[in-house]
């Protein structure tokens, strides 16, 4: 793989087969599934390897995935322990992280603002995998035309089984719809663009 992406301790259970029923129960109970098929590792290393992040850790009960493209996280880890019968030397001075390191933090999303031509795009707020349905061979939440309101679901993201909620944000039609089904996006990288109702979303506080 690209980039040198690597997983430094991960446990694997579950099987391909039921990734999609998996999702299915997800987004019905707005739980959270801490199985992790060996297809699920594979994507998630890809989309760290394609995004802007150097590092990124999960842990969840008994489930812990560390990924990192420096190697930065096990020289860490080997200098903190000191050895047996000795006092441990005091802490050098912090060493300046490396500017990738710091865009690994993305700043919180912006509410919509229409562009020039009116139109407010609605952007994915993580990276992650786009679903335009909750599950394969049902029918999209929206399609191009469609009219929604601030809470009408667009999609989903999902990110190691975490399906998050993407939602309109404002009142209108939906103009454009600028990604595929089951498309890795980027975070910040504008999904949909929605034509605001501006009778409606001007009687909003």
């Amino acid at each position: 793989m690209a980039g040198g992406v690597r997983a430094t301790a991960v446990q694997a259970r579950g099987t391909p087969e039921d990734h999609a029923r998996q999702r299915h129960e997800a987004v019905g109970a707005g739980g959270l599934l801490t199985e992790l098929s060996r297809e699920d590792v594979l994507q998630i290393l890809d989309i760290v390897d394609k995004s802007h992040f150097d590092f990124f850790e999960l842990q969840m009960g008994d489930l812990k995935l560390t990924v990192s493209k420096t190697g930065l996280v096990r020289e860490a880890t080997s200098a903190a322990a000191p050895a047996p019968g000795t006092e441990p030397a005091p802490a050098p001075a912090p060493t300046p992280a490396p500017a990738a390191a710091a865009a690994a933090a993305p700043a919180p999303v912006a509410a919509p603002a229409p562009s020039a031509d009116g139109l407010v795009p609605v952007k994915a707020p993580m990276v992650g995998i786009f679903y335009a349905q909750a599950e394969p061979g049902a029918p999209p939440y929206v399609e191009k035309g469609a009219r929604v309101e601030a809470d009408t679901t667009l999609g989903l993201i999902e990110v190691m089984k975490v399906f998050n909620t993407i939602r309109a944000g404002v009142h209108g039609t939906v103009a454009e719809i600028l990604v595929e089904n089951a498309q890795l996006v980027e975070f910040g990288e504008a999904i949909f663009l929605i034509r605001p109702d501006e009778a409606a979303n001007g009687e909003r506080p």
